[in-house]
């Protein structure tokens, strides 16, 4: 008789050509929506009940591990550190998956007593059952463990919730509902674990305050790693804050963007400007700024999920630093502390230092960072003495900053809708090379645009007291100049113009 081993390793192998030639013969093209999902089933159960052998497995490889000395383990002999590490270089799935594989082998494992040699039952065994029926795979098994763990409802409460949730997973629970996926098992759970807790929920709010908490690592590459928990309300809060900042309209198109072209066989002239027979611009786009059916061209946003979540968090903070409403440190508002020397600053080369930081940063960091600031430009001698002391005031003020917002309603990149209150004001022409802190010489523009504006392409410049965007080539290959105020009262003029 062939071993489990051959045998799965005989399906996986009759199923491999079946898959390459699928794919050769791109056999799914031309097949029906009724196909299509019928296939996804059938894939599904083939996962389910290959995960089920490969947890029962793990599981049997963790129980024996309670049996041998350290240096006779699985894990050991095959050189891996842990039973995560062993499952990921033996499957080559991530980490976090190994874990998840882990975590659902322990949930269903009949571990055996040391001294009597009793199987002992699985901790969810009908769970178990529903994962040898293949009715659950490893994400089910996970939602339910890692709620109900650690209850204090008693064994007895435990297991009748097992026993109800593996109803829900086959599709035979008392509501008649159809199978449930992990994420609906994951709210059933963890509605269970709200009945059976009986300490109710304040002991549950003194367990969270007491885990919560927040680390930053050590600067490495640039990179300083962040570690810890939230409260429930704060990650709500600042998952709403982000849903604020990352509205779908950030979202690009999938494509490199809109190509301008002249749609009425008028023209732009270097300007910018009108031509005599009509607007240049693709989608009803006014070069003027104003765009008459709510479609401004812009490039895709190519930032991951978490990229743009940082840069909200940047952003939170930046608010929080600017409001004034923050606690003083050392007599004065918190804040950040670059040095640099000023040659490097006026030639753009070397590296920047900022106060609590071990690593040094980009110079281009520190003109960040001073674009939006004050700079006190500290002179020492040669054996470190301070021999000159002086403030270069570069913050524009809540009036300048009001009339700043009015004129360009939020960020002034195409595309882009931050909002006012949440947007920097850069300096057009840099402070240390004579820019003025003037509303003539400030325009709005959120961190993550601030923070890649000198890498991204976009260029931007004042005519008269309006800022102007030049995009990258892809974004509009004729590099034409285009204001891009949203001021209200000008879109008004726009359009009685228009009419």
């Amino acid at each position: 008789m062939n071993s489990l081993s051959v045998t799965l390793d005989d399906l996986g192998g009759a199923l491999a050509p079946i898959v390459a030639t699928a794919f050769a013969d791109d056999a799914l093209r031309a097949a029906g929506d009724e196909e299509l999902l019928a296939v996804v089933v059938a894939a599904g159960r083939m996962i389910q009940s290959a995960q089920a052998l490969m947890v029962d497995a793990v599981a049997h490889i963790d129980g024996r591990s309670d049996h041998v000395a350290h240096d006779e383990r699985l894990t050991t002999r095959t050189g891996c550190r842990s039973l995560s590490e062993l499952v990921q270089r033996a499957t080559r799935v991530s980490k976090r998956t190994a874990a998840d594989v882990v975590t659902a082998a322990r949930a269903v494992s009949q571990r055996m007593a040391i001294s009597s040699g009793e199987v002992l039952p699985a901790d969810f065994p009908a769970m178990r059952d529903a994962l040898a029926d293949s009715e659950v795979g490893v994400d089910g098994i996970v939602a339910v463990a890692g709620a109900l763990r650690g209850c204090s409802g008693g064994v007895a409460g435990v297991l009748a919730a097992d026993t109800e949730l593996a109803a829900s997973a086959r599709g035979t629970g008392a509501d008649g509902a159809p199978p449930a996926c992990a994420e609906d098992l994951r709210a059933q759970a963890q509605i269970w674990a709200l009945y059976l807790d009986q300490d109710g929920q304040e002991p549950r709010e003194a367990r969270a305050m007491r885990k919560r908490g927040l680390t930053f690592g050590i600067c490495r590459d640039g990179l300083v790693p962040v570690r810890g928990n939230l409260l429930a309300e704060v990650a709500a809060q600042f998952q709403r804050e982000c849903d604020s900042v990352l509205n779908p309209k950030l979202d690009g198109p999938a494509s490199r963007g809109p190509r301008f072209t002249d749609a009425s066989g008028g023209g732009v002239d270097a300007d910018g400007a009108l031509g005599s027979e009509g607007p240049f611009a693709p989608d009803g786009f006014d070069p003027d700024g104003y765009d008459p059916d709510g479609i401004q061209p812009h490039r895709a946003d190519i930032r991951r999920r978490a990229q743009k979540q940082h840069d909200v968090f940047a952003t939170i903070l930046s608010v929080a630093a600017a409001s004034g409403t923050l606690p003083t440190l050392g007599g004065a508002a918190p804040t950040l502390v670059v040095s640099v020397r000023a040659e490097d600053l006026a030639e753009a080369r070397g590296a920047a230092h900022i106060d609590g930081i071990d690593e040094p940063v980009p110079i281009g960091v520190a003109r960040h960072i001073g674009c939006a600031g004050s700079i006190t430009r500290v002179i020492l001698g040669d054996e470190g003495r301070i021999v000159s002391l002086t403030t270069d005031e570069r913050v524009f003020n809540h009036h300048q900053r009001k009339a700043i917002s009015l004129r360009d309603g939020g960020c002034i990149i195409p595309g882009c809708h931050i909002p006012a209150s949440w947007c920097e004001i850069h300096h057009v022409v840099e402070h240390s090379r004579g820019g003025p802190t003037h509303t003539d010489n400030g325009v709005l523009i959120c961190w993550h645009h601030h923070r890649t504006l000198d890498t991204s392409g976009w260029q931007i410049r004042m005519t008269n007291g309006v800022p102007e965007i030049r995009g990258p080539a892809e974004w509009d290959p004729r590099q034409q100049w285009r204001a891009v105020t949203k001021a209200p009262t000008r879109r008004h003029d726009i359009m009685a113009r228009r009419n």
